[in-house]
């Protein structure tokens, strides 16, 4: 289950494991830490108090002097308060034959007794004394006990007199200890609530290009979605890199769609192409003969009024298919003169008296100067067919602006229009014969042009969105043989 989350829950998610992990490791090494500075300070204590204790009772026990000795090993407890944590619960002094020699709890251990029957804990602290050579004081730990012990060696003079031994409880310091471990559990409460937030936020900023990135190659598929927008994370770093190789594929992927669709569209025109050529030569044969014999009887036949006024509608109807069919068949066969700034300025002049007519605004930019290598007449059935269609397409008082201008190699025609925009589904079918989506248009204007920028081996593009609508025509500058 954890290994299908986000990366947007898995990285804030461990990175607060982590920091709870540690900080509970820091707080518990700092509370161990802290109990056994406890637990030596009190060692050191009482091994002070046990040195000074031995060397004062010793003369008392030289003297045989009891009720001295008792005195002294109870001034602790009436120098020092009860709530003390370095505060013995019993002192004992024990002669050289391991008998209480006297104590703070006379009735506890009376002098004389053997304290190993009062307490198991104290006949085997005996065998621990016994064994202890030392002269210093001593601490032992008797396992399962709830005490620990301070034994101090009594010698004078070289012979040793007996111990003194103080008996601490292991819990005397625990109410400091979880003073300590409070502290610290609250300090460690206010630090995660400082770190955990920056561990989320921070890891839902390295998350973010990541989930970014996620859901974008989510929207990939067979195709490119048209309004794919990834805002994604750009630096140097691992994650920028792979944001960047994705901007990259993506356009690679993008120009190999509009390149297949600028195949497809091209060889779907050509074979449309044949198509029309093939049944307009087809109809051309039986229409010649028809025309022929129409004008033969005209020349030779003194028909009646109604069925001369037959016949010249016939006579109509079949020139209108042939012009029709003229139009389906177009080929440059035919000689030029080049392109010249003229050619270019009576195009103008044509068209403007339709543009009066729609009081449409007409912006001229004619950006050339010297005659150019293109047959001037192909050029301007593209440019007049291009304008009449921008012309039509916008509303009264409407705008259509046209650019020429040239580069090194080629000569571009630009002409835009604010009027209705074309629809997506329809650009695919722009350039097919009777695709026109004007009313009253008979749709040969485009293709057209789009034949004869095919013969002229240029190029032409279509860019339509609400507001404005733009084609674009590039012709190459080369010698066009006839």
């Amino acid at each position: 289950m954890f290994r299908d989350l986000s990366f947007r829950y898995k990285i804030p998610l461990r990175g607060s494991v982590l920091v709870v992990f540690t900080a509970l490791v820091v707080t518990a090494s700092l509370m161990f830490r802290a109990y056994d500075d406890l637990k030596r300070d009190v060692l050191l204590n009482s091994a002070s108090m046990g040195r000074v204790l031995a060397h004062t009772i010793t003369p008392t026990i030289v003297h045989d002097d009891v009720w001295r000795a008792y005195e002294i090993i109870n001034s602790p407890f009436q120098a020092t308060p009860d709530a003390n944590l370095n505060q013995a619960e019993e002192i004992l002094v024990l002669d050289a034959r391991q008998q209480v020699y006297v104590s703070t709890h006379p009735k506890q251990y009376p002098m004389l007794s053997d304290p190993a029957r009062v307490s198991p804990d104290l006949a085997r602290l005996q065998q621990a004394i016994v064994d202890y050579r030392g002269t210093e004081p001593k601490s032992i730990e008797l396992a399962g006990s709830d005490k620990f012990y301070m034994v101090t060696p009594i010698i004078s003079d070289g012979v040793a007199l007996g111990s003194l031994v103080m008996g601490y409880s292991r819990s005397m310091f625990l109410p400091r200890f979880y003073d300590i471990a409070r502290r610290a559990i609250i300090m460690t409460l206010l630090v995660l609530a400082v770190l955990l937030p920056m561990n989320w936020y921070w890891a839902w900023r390295m998350a973010a290009p990541l989930t970014q990135l996620a859901r974008c190659m989510g929207r990939v598929g067979q195709t490119l979605p048209d309004d794919l927008e990834c805002n994604l994370y750009e630096s140097r770093d691992e994650i920028g890199q792979v944001g960047m190789a994705f901007k990259r594929m993506m356009g690679e992927l993008k120009d190999r769609e509009n390149l297949e669709k600028q195949m497809f569209f091209s060889e779907r025109l050509a074979a449309v192409g044949r198509l029309a050529a093939g049944i307009a030569h087809e109809i051309n044969n039986p229409l010649g003969g028809m025309l022929n014999a129409i004008s033969t009887f005209k020349k030779h036949d003194n028909a009646d009024p109604q069925t001369a006024k037959t016949i010249s509608l016939l006579e109509r109807g079949l020139l209108q298919i042939k012009d029709i069919i003229a139009a389906l068949l177009v080929e440059a066969k035919f000689q030029s003169h080049p392109l010249t700034v003229q050619d270019l300025e009576d195009t103008r002049t044509l068209v403007l008296p339709d543009a009066h007519r729609k009081a449409a605004k007409l912006a001229w930019e004619n950006d050339i100067l010297d005659t150019l290598p293109l047959p001037s007449t192909l050029v301007r059935q593209i440019l007049i067919n291009l304008l009449l269609n921008a012309i039509q397409a916008v509303k009264p008082q409407g705008r259509v602006h046209c650019h020429i201008y040239r580069d090194s190699d080629s000569l571009t025609l630009l002409i835009e229009n604010d009027g209705k925009h074309i629809a997506t589904e329809q650009l695919a079918y722009l350039f097919e014969p009777f695709a026109s989506g004007r009313e009253g248009g008979h749709g040969l204007g485009l293709w057209v042009t789009y034949q004869i920028v095919q013969q002229l081996k240029g190029e032409i593009a279509v860019q339509s969105q609400p507001g404005e609508t733009r084609f674009i025509v590039t012709l190459p500058l080369v010698e066009q043989t006839a």
